[in-house]
Order: structure tokens, then C-alpha cells, then sequence
């Protein structure tokens, strides 16, 4: 059985959908809080499942191609973060807490409450390892693999 477009881009998009409920996974069951960067990681996996789903139901060249640039923009800041936990360059300055975390939207009592509060996630620290790469690190590998699939289902008749 030769695969065709519409099953690569499938493929392709079932790739981007587990790496996006990993990320859910470990942030709400095994309880590893992502930093901002990890956040931005999530964006391109979410835009690949979209085109995947347009690009099942019209397996279009182009939707692949989009596909592909998507998976490498993911590499990218997935290679990024890489280099932040690394330390081989620093991290963006909003690499400190989220949105949601802003000490400007705390209240005074929650200020000088020592029992909680909101915590830091700092970019430049690894969560979560295995064989010596960090999550971001195989998020970006996965993309790049996820690319390479994608650009097959561009050359490929629908």
C-alpha cells in the first residue's frame, strides 16, 4: 500500500496532536509547569493540527508545504529553547513567568501570602529529561522528522 498525500498529512497531524496533549500531559498530570518558551513551542503543533485536518479533507500540495514551514517554525523555537537551557545564548526577557503569572494582577494579600502564590518557570531550566535532551530538545527533533513528513505529502499525488 503506497501513502498518499492525505495519509501524510494524517500522519503528520496525529504527530503534532500527541506532542500538543504530551505537553498536557506533563503540565497537568505529572504536574511540570510550562515557562513562556515551552508555551511558544505549543503554537505551531496547534496550527498543524488545523492543517491537517484541512489538509485530510482537501489534500492540497500547498496545505503540505504550509504543513512543512509550520513543523520547521516548531524546530526552530524548539532549537531556541534548546540553546536557552543550554545556556549557549540568554533567553528573551519574558522567560521569567506567564501571563497568568504577572505579580501585577495579584492582590496585596496574595503579595505577602508566604503559604502560596504563583510560581516561576524559568526557561533556562530543564524539567524534564530523557537520554540526555530535554523536552525542548525532542519537541525539536519530532519537528523536524514532522517536516520531513510533510514535504513527502507535498511530492505525493492526493
Amino acid at each position: 500500500m503506497t501513502l498518499t498525500r492525505r495519509h501524510l498529512i494524517a500522519v503528520a497531524g496525529l504527530g503534532s496532536f500527541g506532542l500538543f496533549l504530551g505537553a498536557l500531559y506533563f503540565q497537568y498530570v505529572v504536574g511540570l509547569l510550562p515557562c513562556t518558551m515551552c508555551l511558544w513551542q505549543r503554537w505551531p503543533h496547534r496550527v498543524a493540527i488545523v492543517l491537517s485536518v484541512i489538509g485530510v479533507a482537501i489534500p492540497n500540495a500547498i496545505i503540505a508545504l504550509l504543513g512543512a514551514v509550520t513543523a520547521l517554525v516548531g524546530a526552530g523555537l524548539a532549537l531556541l529553547h534548546t540553546g536557552v537551557e543550554r545556556e549557549w545564548w540568554d533567553g528573551p526577557q519574558v522567560c521569567g513567568a506567564s501571563a497568568a503569572q504577572d505579580v501585577g494582577a495579584l492582590t496585596p494579600e496574595q503579595l505577602f501570602d508566604t503559604t502560596s502564590g504563583p510560581q516561576l518557570v524559568l526557561c533556562n531550566e530543564v524539567a524534564w529529561e530523557f537520554l540526555g535532551l530535554s523536552m525542548a530538545s525532542w519537541n525539536g527533533l519530532i519537528c523536524l522528522g514532522l517536516a520531513v513528513i510533510w514535504l513527502m505529502a507535498a511530492r505525493r499525488p492526493a
